[in-house]
């Protein structure tokens, strides 16, 4: 970015934070701003935890997420709750909004930040799939991917770059590589996502009672395969059930099954089975609905924790679809084609 850019960009940032002010002296109080509230002591850019947070965010990098918390703190604060974990949006990222109005982007953020106080370690230790509120009303976002191996997350399949960035007793920054929602030219609000349907209703007391592991109905899922052509594939998964239960994955929240009707002939006493089986099960619930709705080159997680696989698109010539989902280069045949609360089975053209 050349000194020009760089100069609009400084005052890009400023025109924001003066908007936000602006925007948030004149709009009305929300809805329910009668409910009583608990006493929570506001940041001001005097305030020693925003200058801390804000000069660690500027050396990282971070610097228009850093002049907005230094200039405009009360953007990233909740009214219910004392603690705070914003997930900062590189520059360049935030440099693209510059045509998006300032009521939008003030959303943006909100949907960046967290009324709840969420370190790396315990964000770790959260199932993958977990829904997490946010600032902005009735919008949630999802741990997508959890590593904790080697200690790395995405939410919304956004990678987080920069963990702990910053730790205070109730603020706590996380540096991300983009933004959670895609950015188009003249957003007007955060669209819906599918990853947390279910979930943009509840409070933040239900959300952490049902992040909670599942009992998977495997017999179930065998009894679905072997009855309707996918017997090789039921025989395969049924020799290495009992392992695939006593090894790991305790703490699923449902699975999502990419069954194939011809499966690589493997004796069941073959080591390879036990890994291409689990290559073939995603260690969350996913519809098709979802999985398209993901950005290309995101990744899925699998039992295996070697073996991730990735969402890519193909043009597709003379059909009314332009675009054909993949995953890791095969194609979903049979989407949805079972489903319950906790699994879902979908058809694909060959093994992965």
């Amino acid at each position: 970015m050349g000194c020009c850019s760089l100069d609009c960009f400084v005052y890009f940032v400023l025109s924001i934070a003066l908007a936000f002010m602006a925007v948030s002296t004149t709009l009305p109080p929300p809805p329910d701003s009668n409910i009583t509230k608990p006493n929570v002591k506001p940041l001001s850019h005097r305030d020693p935890l925003s200058l801390n947070a804000s000069q660690a965010l500027r050396q990282s990098n971070f610097k228009a997420i850093a002049t907005l918390l230094h200039i405009s703190p009360e953007i990233f604060l909740s009214s219910s709750s004392p603690n705070t974990t914003l997930f900062a949006i590189d520059d360049s990222s935030l440099f693209n909004t510059s045509s998006l109005p300032p009521l939008f982007l003030k959303q943006l953020l909100q949907y960046h930040t967290l009324p709840l106080r969420l370190p790396m370690k315990d964000l770790l230790q959260k199932p993958q799939g977990t829904c997490l509120p946010t600032l902005l009303r009735h919008k949630s976002v999802q741990i997508s991917t959890v590593d904790k191996e080697s200690r790395t997350a995405e939410v919304n399949h956004v990678m987080i770059s920069h963990p702990d960035m910053f730790l205070g007793d109730s603020l706590v920054i996380h540096g991300v590589l983009g933004p959670f929602s895609p950015l188009q030219p003249h957003m007007d609000h955060i669209p819906h996502s599918s990853l947390c349907q279910s979930d943009r209703n509840k409070t933040i007391l239900e959300e952490e009672e049902e992040a909670v592991p599942v009992k998977i109905d495997w017999t179930r899922i065998i009894q679905l395969l072997s009855s309707n052509g996918f017997v090789p594939f039921a025989i395969g998964l049924h020799s290495v059930l009992n392992r695939i239960i006593a090894d790991q994955h305790k703490n699923l929240t449902g699975i999502t099954i990419l069954a194939t009707p011809s499966l690589v002939s493997l004796s069941s006493a073959s080591p390879l089975l036990y890994e291409v089986m689990r290559r073939h099960i995603i260690a969350q619930r996913l519809t098709n609905k979802e999985l398209a709705s993901m950005p290309d080159k995101a990744l899925l997680k699998t039992l295996d924790p070697y073996q991730d696989l990735i969402i890519t698109r193909t043009s597709v010539v003379n059909s009314s679809q332009s675009q054909r989902l993949m995953i890791s280069g095969v194609e979903i045949i049979a989407p949805d084609m079972f489903s319950s609360s906790n699994f879902v089975i979908h058809g694909i053209s060959h093994t992965l």
